[in-house]
């Protein structure tokens, strides 16, 4: 397999603490027919509404659906959004005890209206304000018990006034003391309230902002202003649709292209990205296995209306897509493969080196027929590369496995609809999955 469905294999459950400005999102769904004649705007007729959470909550549920756990620090406001933005979150299984109450603050709302897959205006009810001291006192003193089980730590900065430079400062330095990795999404231009954290994740527009320099520079240029400024590990610019780039504090540049079928909203696409990264750095992976990780998550979710969380599945088959030319699994890639056919109906089929590749391809066809997807387990113990590679030709071929020697657990884990083998070349159907594993 490619090096990416091995890493992808390689990722394991982490605990994130997630810091940063939470939101409450609501999509308003409906159809545009006519002018209001009261004034020459358009009138939705509403077909349905739902609520999830934004901002700092956004990068929660990407996480949570990436396998994560997730413990969120933040602050709300008292009132109904509030209560809504903490049930959701916790309906999740985030750990929400951190997020905090703050008198007189009002919840961040923002409301998307949408037509016809358009997103047609966005109302936002929000109010702008520092931490209260005393909170800031109360969550500092929290960080320590806190960072005790976290293996990486997302701030998420929607410069909502929630990320004091005290709270910054005390949580990365408690983090870089217990060798947490720290990555920020940034907001604003003052950029030196991150310094010394891991990872600094601004977007294009944002990285030139924060330089004070125009959008015509040289980014290499912005970089390293950015890099003297904040003394971060890695600066990466996320760049839409051109995908990333990667500054390194030896001054080494790396780019990303991303893969895209159609981009249709950005929105909550750079939240994706930074759920993508923490996992990724959180299992120790290298950055550049990191960043692509990373544009593959992006590649998914801007195809989508509105936020899109990522699900370890859906992962799992755009990284297939992209690699197309390799079916071919061993045991230490499974993991992919799972997430792929989860769900899903599948035949199984037994075959080894000995039949005729006329006789697998005539069983395979008619396989093909009665369930969408046929997975090829090859019973030769080293089979020969030839034979491997004229089965991945076949189209009606999804995968194939290579020989398992515990394949009585994997055949328990992948469930497959209908277990076949050949006998004496021709196709022959099991009750149970003995008889198939004794010929292993």
């Amino acid at each position: 397999m490619v090096k990416l469905t091995g890493t992808f294999s390689k990722l394991q459950k982490k605990h994130t603490l997630v810091i940063g400005d939470f939101m409450l999102d609501r999509y308003t769904y409906g159809e545009v027919k006519r002018i209001s004649p009261e004034a020459p705007v358009s009138i939705l007729k509403v077909d349905n509404e739902k609520m999830l959470p934004g901002g700092a909550g956004n990068v929660v549920l990407n996480l949570l659906s990436l396998g994560a756990k997730v413990t969120a620090i933040g602050r709300v406001g008292d009132d109904i959004q509030g209560d809504i933005l903490k049930k959701l979150l916790k309906d999740k299984n985030a750990n929400v005890d951190y997020l905090f109450t703050q008198k007189n603050h009002k919840t961040s709302l923002k409301n998307r209206f949408i037509a016809e897959s358009q997103q047609i205006l966005r109302v936002d009810f929000e109010k702008i304000e520092p931490l209260l001291e005393e909170l800031e006192n109360k969550i500092i003193k929290k960080l320590e018990k806190v960072l005790k089980s976290i293996d990486v730590v997302a701030i998420s900065d929607y410069g909502k006034g929630f990320l004091s430079d005290r709270l910054l400062k005390s949580l990365i330095d408690m983090a870089n003391d217990k060798n947490i990795p720290v990555i920020v999404d940034p907001k604003g231009k003052d950029f030196k309230k991150y310094e010394k954290a891991t990872i600094l994740k601004p977007n294009l527009k944002e990285a030139y902002a924060a330089a004070n320099l125009n959008d015509t520079a040289d980014i290499e240029i912005a970089s390293k202003n950015i890099l003297d400024i904040t003394n971060v590990n890695y600066l990466m610019i996320t760049k839409s649709k051109d995908g990333i780039s990667i500054f390194s504090k030896d001054k080494k540049t790396k780019n990303f292209p991303v893969k895209t079928k159609e981009v249709k909203d950005v929105t909550g696409a750079g939240d994706t990205v930074l759920a993508m990264l923490c996992i990724a750095i959180a299992n120790k992976l290298s950055i550049d296995h990191a960043c692509e990780l990373c544009n593959i998550a992006a590649s998914i979710a801007i195809e989508h209306i509105g936020c899109k969380e990522i699900t370890l599945s859906s992962f799992a088959k755009r990284l297939l897509e992209y690699d197309t030319e390799n079916k071919i699994f061993d045991f230490s890639h499974l993991f992919a493969l799972k997430k792929v056919i989860e769900n899903n109906k599948f035949s199984l089929l037994g075959i080894n080196s000995s039949h005729l590749i006329t006789d697998i391809f005539k069983s395979i066809k008619k396989l093909s027929k009665t369930n969408s997807q046929v997975i090829i387990y090859v019973l030769d113990e080293n089979p020969d590369d030839e034979f491997v590679d004229l089965l991945s030709s076949i189209n009606e071929v999804s995968f194939i496995i290579l020989n398992n020697s515990n394949l009585k657990n994997l055949i328990d884990e992948i469930n497959p609809t209908d277990i076949y083998i050949m006998k004496k070349n021709q196709l022959s159907k099991l009750n149970d999955t003995k008889e198939l594993i004794k010929l292993c």
